[in-house]
């Protein structure tokens, strides 16, 4: 947990390094799922070391791009990361919890989190969270590597119980995403 699920620490720095490699390819694969646009307002729930931030700010060229995560250590490098976008004021990096959001109801366009869900303190209600801060018709994603621990089984049931619609589950090679709308 202290390296990966809620990085502190030396292991915490370290294991940011090992996750901007391992998560960004499944990050990429997510951001092109959702089909980020321009114009597209985009959270990232538990962003790490930033690198599917930098990946959303570049899609999302004439949008904003917003993130929390629990860890000191990830905000640190994913600001590193992102410092331009965030002087320009397109990307807000903050440190926080999913089951608290500090954002507006109806602020995003599209939601995702990368190998994430699963050390979520409350997943149900970090759900509910998501889906309180985005836009009628905005959609959502939860990729998963094998690196996650986080079964397949029983994403798509979560998202509906938390008030998401066309909920369903797609692979690709060893990665698989949750995917829903909220209406």
């Amino acid at each position: 947990m202290r390296t990966f699920g809620r990085p502190q620490g030396i292991l915490g720095r370290l294991g940011g390094i090992i996750m901007a490699r391992t998560n960004a390819g499944c990050g990429a694969w997510v951001t092109d799922l959702l089909d980020v646009g321009p114009n597209d307002n985009v959270l990232e729930v538990g962003f790490g070391p930033g690198v599917v931030i930098q990946r959303l700010s570049k899609r999302a060229s004439a949008g904003h791009v917003a993130g929390i995560d629990p860890s000191r250590e990830m905000v640190e490098q994913a600001r590193a990361r992102n410092t331009t976008a965030i002087q320009n004021g397109r990307v807000d990096l903050r440190r926080g919890s999913v089951i608290s959001l500090p954002f507006d109801d109806n602020s995003f366009d599209k939601a995702l989190a990368i190998n994430s869900m699963q050390v979520w303190p409350e997943p149900a209600v970090g759900l509910r969270e998501m889906r309180r801060v985005m836009k009628s018709g905005a959609r959502v994603a939860l990729g998963f590597t094998p690196y996650s621990g986080q079964p397949n089984k029983g994403l798509t049931e979560a998202l509906m119980v938390a008030g998401f619609t066309n909920a369903n589950v797609v692979e690709r090679d060893t990665w698989f995403c949750a995917l829903g709308v909220k209406p």
